[in-house]
This record gives C-alpha cells, structure tokens and sequence, in this order.
C-alpha cells in the first residue's frame, strides 16, 4: 500500500482541481509521490475533465466576434465555475479560439462544434479537456448564435460588462455604412439595455399573446370595470405589452420622445434609402442556469467517506 493520507488526497485536490478518489488513485500509481501524482492527473486530462461533468458552470463569459467585412458574426456562451477563471488569460484564449472557429465554421449546433477539427489538429472536445485539465474546473461551451448576411448591410455587436451581456444586431441597407454602422451599434446597446424578446409585433408568439390578453382581462374585472370598456383596455394594454418587448415598438433608452421604429425612419432619411432591422440576439451569461450552492466541508466529508 502507497504511503499516504488523507490529508495527501485533499491537497492534491486543492492543486489540481480533480475530483478526491481519481486523487487517490494518482497517488497509489505513484507510490504517494505527490509531484508525479500532479504530472499524473495531468497526463490523464480527459479523465480528469469528465470527473468534472456533474459541477455547475453558472459563471463564464459571453464573447461577440465579427467579420472584417461585417457579414458575418458570432455570439457564443462559455461557462465555467468561478469568475475568477472566467477572468483568467487561459479560459479568455480559449473562448476567443472557438470564436474564431465558429466564423468560419459550417456547424450549426456546439456538439458539431466540438466535434470539428481546428487548425492545430485537434478538436473542440480536445481543447476544452486540455483546459478543464489545466484550470481545474469544468468547462461548458453552453450555446452560439452565427449570423451571415448575403445581402447589401452590415452586423454590429456590443459587449456589456465585460463580457456579461453579449448583443448582435443585423441591418440590410444600401445606404451609407457609417451610418448603418453607428445606427446599428446603438441598437445593440438598445437591445443590451432594454432586453426585448422579439424584433416585431409580428414576432410575437400567438400562445404567448393570447396568454397575456387572458390575464390583462382577468386584471380589469378584478379593478370592477365594466365589460364595455374591458376590451379597450386591454387592446391599450397589449400596445404597451408590444413596447415592452418589441424591439421596433420600444422607446429608445437615449432619447425616450423617440421610439426605435422612429430612430431607423431618420436614419433612411439620412441615407436615402430603406433600412431594415432584420435580426437581433441577446444572450445574458448564466441565465436559465440554477447556481448550485454547496457546504464545502460537507462536501469533503462526503468524499472521503466514499474513498476509505
């Protein structure tokens, strides 16, 4: 038997980030060397990244990348457990590089993604295993959205605090493309802001409308008005429901005598011609996802029950 102890095992697990029993198993490789248990949980980095697949990754950044020629652009979503790590020189690299894949990419879904090869030869999969290796946390591609426009306009992004908001904004327009730059860039930061849910009235899910209509009439007879004036009121109330969440219908948060159906007439005026806002993604980092919170010492003692 290897001569170590437990208190061996959980500092090499405060080292390397690896789960407690694949430390122990490091160690009884190693005869209890603790510097070639290290080089041994490193060598054995895809081993390492799975014991890591049941950690929430509620942090992490949302990184925006687009084409020099602005038609084509990518938002993409990587967690990981701490913000520290999400701050970090590796996990930034990393994030840029699947950006970068992704522009150029056919792939349409993050498991072809991670499937593909990249330039140096390996694949997604491998480069993510190689960081959850090295940093010592999981690491979780979440989600991407690709934008490619074959048609006369352009794509601008916006990146809120750091890499927690990530917004792209597509515009089709002949018209003059400083404009159509500076038009589309404060719409990003619109969107970032306001946090609409659909482009256009239109848009709206039907469900999702009829739902509201139910409610907002159920919310009138319980104020006592008379159903006579109900449904004029709830016609007036799903107008203002429209400017909530339409991002076309909104007010817009630099000048709110305007709306932004108003914002996109001027700037036709100003390049005489028609523009068109023809898409919009906002992801916020982490949302949908329930941060787990745990007892750290519960945790150890758990851990090292299941290894005695």
């Amino acid at each position: 038997m290897a001569n170590f102890t437990n208190k061996d095992i959980m500092k090499l697990r405060e080292q390397t980030g690896v789960g407690m029993m694949d430390c122990k198993k490091a160690l009884i490789a190693t005869d209890g060397d603790f510097e070639e248990a290290i080089k041994y949980l490193r060598e054995k980095g895809m081993a390492s990244a799975a014991k890591k697949a049941s950690r929430v990754a509620a942090e992490g950044l949302v990184n925006c990348l687009v084409a020099d020629d602005k038609k084509t652009a990518v938002v993409l979503e990587v967690n990981c457990e701490t913000d520290f790590v999400a701050r970090s020189e590796q996990f930034v690299a990393l994030v840029d590089k699947l950006s970068k894949h992704i522009l150029t990419s056919d792939a349409k879904t993050v498991e072809e993604l991670l499937a593909e090869q990249f330039e140096d030869g390996k694949t997604g999969n491998d480069l993510v295993a190689e960081a959850v290796a090295s940093i010592g946390e999981k690491i979780s591609v979440r989600r991407f959205t690709k934008f490619a426009l074959d048609v006369d306009g352009l794509i601008a992004s916006y990146i809120h605090m750091g890499g927690k908001i990530g917004v792209l904004v597509e515009i089709k327009s002949a018209g003059d493309k400083a404009a159509l730059q500076e038009l589309a860039k404060n719409l990003a930061m619109q969107v970032a802001a306001a946090k609409p849910e659909f482009l256009n009235k239109e848009d709206v899910d039907p469900a999702k409308l009829e739902n509201e209509k139910e409610i907002l009439t159920a919310q009138s007879r319980n104020e006592g008005k008379p159903e006579a004036v109900i449904e004029k009121m709830v016609l007036g109330r799903i107008n203002k429901y429209y400017k909530e969440v339409c991002l076309i219908e909104q007010e817009y948060v630099r000048d709110n005598s305007m709306t932004i159906k108003q914002v996109v007439a001027e700037c036709e005026k100003a390049v005489g011609c028609p523009v068109t806002v023809s898409a919009f993604v906002r992801y916020e980092m982490g949302e949908g996802i329930e941060k787990r919170v745990d007892n750290f010492v519960d945790e150890i003692a758990e851990q090292l029950k299941a290894i005695q």
